[in-house]
């Protein structure tokens, strides 16, 4: 951040000034604490960077997880006028629509401590997770584009799960404007094999325990209470969604004299909303999206199926339900008032999750009284938090919220600093069972790798962004 000099608002906002060639300034949300972590950070250069985008409206954001990343800082959030702005596959990131999925059940601690052991083994056995792992569902080229333009919905009408799991995901698990058309054939063959599995990295599959309740009122209308066993998944639209953003981000660094757009970093390599080329981006985009809510609705179907089998119980008996499915890595088109007027805009939220207030019309019925479940978890020895959305989102940051911890460290340096330990014992001696198909995904994804995501937490939850409603520890997780 060495060049970079931030104003303080107030305890959990600072201002990045507008100089230079910035159309905008930069607000990024953060505590004292966060803040001196983003001084061995150049996301603030990121943010900064992003201002600079063509049609840019208000600020350019990051939240307190920001850290680097592709162009846009990881926690970025941008949103850009439909006819002056722009588009950019960096503002997104290459793990389209890469989001979480929390599962509720009626078990409570008491009913499966003495069965942690036999789930994490069966859910590691039956999940395919890890690098370029391949799912049990084979999909043919039509069914692969049914996929793409249908997301949840087809894995609900294929059998993987129920209607109620589509009233409970983020834009009924489909977004509109897919088209299978402009996706390339590398990355359908990507996606071919590998619907149904977790990846690798930061993905994974937590069983965890709700431990504290915050606001009892919203903890109710999400089907949550203190002791109840829980399941978070963190997948995404794997390889499918990485060649899309490659592909795109080829297609326009090579058109980047062609656009006269000038940028301070080729990683922002974008094109206008109102051209062609941005139109088949987010068509492509949607489809990728669309990829990964299927994906992580065969996951749920399957984890279902593990914890009757194991467990020996019935389907109504375990009564596992989803709570919500919010995705990030992503950029929609939505309604926001701009100097008191309602303005369409095209807002990218990169590694930043959706947080509407009570009574927005994008929510479900059954939340419409409390506002959006904001899902957000932490590394693998904390667990996870459950926020609601708050009316603030929609006046300072285009209804959006924080994703996760975030990190601190890159994957090499945790590679580095883990070296010689057992991160499965340490985590073990937290109360965390770990399965993962590789160490070395353990140690580039070991806690301290992670800022604390109570920290990061506190500020949405102090900014009046998003409030808290649960914590939820994790007992067993399993990963790539």
């Amino acid at each position: 951040m060495s060049e970079i000099k931030l104003e303080r608002i107030d305890d959990n906002r600072w201002l990045l000034p507008q100089t230079g060639k910035m159309k905008v300034p930069g607000i990024i949300y953060a505590n004292e604490k966060i803040y001196q972590l983003l001084k061995g950070d150049e996301s603030a250069k990121q943010v900064a960077n992003v201002a600079h985008l063509p049609g840019i409206v208000n600020y350019s954001l990051a939240m307190p997880d920001v850290h680097w990343g592709y162009g846009f800082p990881i926690g970025g959030v941008a949103a850009f006028d439909l006819e002056s702005g722009i588009v950019s596959p960096g503002g997104v990131g290459y793990d389209i629509n890469c989001g979480c999925r929390l599962i509720a059940t009626n078990l409570s601690f008491a009913d499966v401590k003495d069965r942690i052991s036999d789930l994490t083994t069966a859910l590691y056995q039956h999940i395919p997770s890890g690098v370029g792992s391949t799912g049990s569902v084979k999909l043919s080229g039509k069914d692969e584009k049914k996929v793409l333009e249908e997301g949840a919905k087809w894995a609900v009408k294929a059998g993987f799960g129920l209607q109620e799991d589509l009233e409970a995901t983020e834009d009924g698990g489909a977004m509109t404007g897919a088209d299978p058309e402009q996706v390339s054939a590398r990355a359908l063959e990507r996606g071919k094999q590998q619907l149904g599995t977790l990846g690798s990295g930061n993905h994974f599959l937590e069983i965890e325990v709700v431990q504290e309740i915050f606001d009892q009122t919203a903890a109710q209308a999400f089907g949550l209470r203190k002791g109840q066993i829980a399941v978070m998944i963190h997948s995404g639209s794997r390889g499918l969604g990485y060649q899309i953003c490659d592909d795109y981000l080829a297609l326009m660094v090579k058109h980047i004299q062609e656009t006269k757009i000038e940028l301070p970093d080729r990683q922002l390599a974008c094109t206008y909303l109102n051209t062609t080329r941005a139109q088949n981006y987010l068509a492509a985009m949607a489809c990728g999206a669309n990829y990964a809510w299927a994906n992580r609705q065969l996951l749920m179907h399957r984890t279902r199926k593990i914890f009757e089998k194991t467990l020996r119980m019935a389907p109504r008996e375990l009564g596992m339900r989803l709570v919500y499915d919010v995705c990030h890595n992503i950029a929609k088109i939505e309604n926001f008032k701009i100097e008191g007027k309602m303005k369409k805009l095209c807002v990218h939220r990169k590694g930043a999750t959706r947080a509407f207030p009570a009574g927005h019309e994008a929510l479900p019925a059954r939340y419409k009284s409390v506002g959006q479940p904001v899902l957000i978890p932490g590394d693998m020895g904390s667990g996870s938090y459950v926020l609601v959305g708050q009316e603030k989102a929609m006046e300072e940051t285009f209804g959006s919220a924080c994703h996760g911890a975030g990190r601190v460290m890159s994957r090499t340096q945790a590679t580095k600093v883990s070296q010689g330990r057992s991160i499965s014992r340490e985590l073990a001696d937290l109360g965390v069972l770990v399965m993962a198909s590789s160490k070395g995904t353990l140690r580039e994804e070991m806690p301290e790798a992670y800022k604390n995501v109570q920290d990061v937490v506190q500020v949405m939850h102090d900014s009046g962004i998003a409030k808290k409603v649960a914590r939820l520890k994790a007992l067993a997780c399993i990963k790539g």
